[in-house]
């Protein structure tokens, strides 16, 4: 591919679509910044009034330099949409830190959730499976006590412990509840946050009204702003004295609703109120939120981030640090998708593709865009490597290390990428996309001209769809049935 190819390719999905017959006019005349977006120059000043160390390129590998095993600072935010980070293309939403975050390593156009759903994508990102291997996985997402992350099951935390990591997790764990399950159990020395899927962000009471804060197992008393509590815990950790590397995966709870902000107290203690008269749907939230406190939300979160950055660079520990940012899935009601299609819950681009950034200064080098497809199991194997891990030979990965490519320029070798969710499936070839929604209509598409999922090619190219159709059936067979529902 040649170097107009790629960036040609890389607008066309970083939220700035441009044909290639555009971008050939163009060339000359514009510059990709390294938020990813088209930025117009005068064509007399091409090459001259954009400096070529603020534009994207795509990425390539920096080769020899040598470091020693990172820290790990895996950052997820909650159903955060792709485009919800301006240097994804919001217009509106402004995120000065997460962007600076982009600029400084590599920014990932084609990265994708292992699921479509909070808890599934969880269980993909600490096995490094398919969601659909394990029984709590089948869950979409856990909703009660009966499943949970086996504490049996090889993890990414307990297999870098193996290798003398320090482990921590700081948020959302959503993998399960106490008595059986918790990050204790698979593989974190340390956890403070929340077990279930939602809570309210000051009480701290979930879905179904149960108190849900703890320092590892035991119930922790703070009511303040939840995402302040968090930034604070993960600040305090990174700057410690360690005397070893270390993982800390830091699951934020924004911008999942209920819909409230730092300072929102009343509308705090209206779904409180609703929560304790029995309303079990309370935290859903449907009758508040708006783009504008969405907004609010999701600018909270790059703060906070930009806090918890700050901190690790004042520990001294940020060239040896490995910090990634991602979403667990695609956005909700008042996320900024475009132009993908669908939304969180759903297997089509929009529920699926998340913003994805990689930060190493001691390997990787900055202001690189990447369109290479990849998914949540991927960074397992890929951390698992870079810490020195092995993988447990009895419990296989479904992901693939991209250690090769991302610190030598190996280019890894084209395979699938599957989801599977009740009443929907998807998989991912090169650019080709085979899909079938709960109209249980086979479609295919073509990612690199239609990344919106609106012209579907199954009937001009059926070898095609039957090739990937049998593929993504060759998986299932392979993977736990769905429990029937009663």
């Amino acid at each position: 591919m040649t170097s107009r190819d790629a960036h040609a390719r890389a607008d066309r999905r970083s939220g700035t679509p441009l044909s290639r017959r555009a971008f050939t006019t163009a060339v000359g005349a514009t510059a990709v910044t390294a938020a990813g977006i088209q930025a117009a120059v005068p064509a007399s000043a091409a090459g001259t009034a954009v400096d070529d160390a603020t534009r994207e390129r795509p990425f390539r590998a920096a080769r020899g330099r040598h470091a020693r095993r990172p820290n790990i600072l895996f950052i997820l935010g909650d159903d955060l949409g792709w485009a919800d980070l301006s240097s994804y293309g919001s217009p509106h939403i402004r995120t000065p830190h997460l962007d600076r975050l982009a600029r400084q390593g590599v920014r990932f156009t084609d990265a994708y959730a292992g699921s479509a759903t909070c808890s599934p994508t969880r269980f993909s990102l600490y096995t490094g499976r398919y969601p659909g291997r394990t029984k709590g996985g089948l869950a979409e997402p856990i909703a009660d006590r009966s499943v949970g992350l086996e504490p049996t099951h090889p993890t990414l935390a307990s297999l870098l412990r193996g290798v003398g990591y320090a482990t921590a997790l700081i948020g959302k764990w959503h993998c399960g509840y106490l008595p059986d399950y918790s990050p204790t159990r698979s593989g974190y020395d340390e956890f403070f946050g929340n077990f279930g899927g939602a809570l309210e962000y000051y009480s701290k009471l979930g879905l179904g009204g149960e108190y849900d804060l703890y320092e590892g197992d035991a119930a922790y008393k703070d009511l303040r702003y939840y995402t302040r509590i968090l930034t604070e815990r993960a600040s305090e950790y990174v700057q410690r004295d360690h005397d070893r590397p270390w993982l800390l995966n830091l699951n934020f709870t924004t911008p999942h609703w209920p819909w409230i902000a730092d300072g929102d107290t009343e509308a705090s203690a209206e779904i409180v109120r609703r929560i304790k008269a029995g309303d079990r749907s309370a935290l859903w939230h449907a009758d508040g939120g708006s783009i504008e406190k969405y907004t609010e939300m999701v600018e909270d979160l790059d703060r906070s981030v930009g806090e918890v950055l700050k901190a690790l660079k004042r520990s001294g520990q940020e060239k040896d640090t490995l910090v990634f940012f991602a979403s667990d899935n695609g956005g909700e009601r008042f996320s900024y998708n475009w132009p993908l299609a669908g939304s969180k819950g759903s297997l089509q681009e929009g529920g699926i593709r998340v913003p994805s950034v990689l930060r190493w200064p001691a390997r990787i080098e900055g202001r690189q865009v990447s369109d290479l497809p990849v998914f949540s199991p991927d960074w397992t194997a890929t951390l698992l490597e870079l810490g020195g891990a092995r993988p447990d030979p009895a419990h296989p990965l479904d992901g693939i290390s991209l250690a090769g490519y991302l610190l030598r320029g190996e280019t890894p070798k084209e395979r699938d990428l599957f989801w599977r969710v009740r009443g929907e499936r998807a998989l991912r070839r090169g650019d080709w996309k085979y899909y079938r929604g709960r109209s249980g209509t086979d479609q295919l598409f073509n990612l690199a001209d239609d990344q919106r999922e609106q012209a579907d090619r199954a009937k001009a190219d059926p070898e095609r769809l039957a090739e990937l159709r049998a593929s993504w059936e060759r998986t299932d067979s392979g993977l736990l049935p769905y429990p029937t529902r009663s």
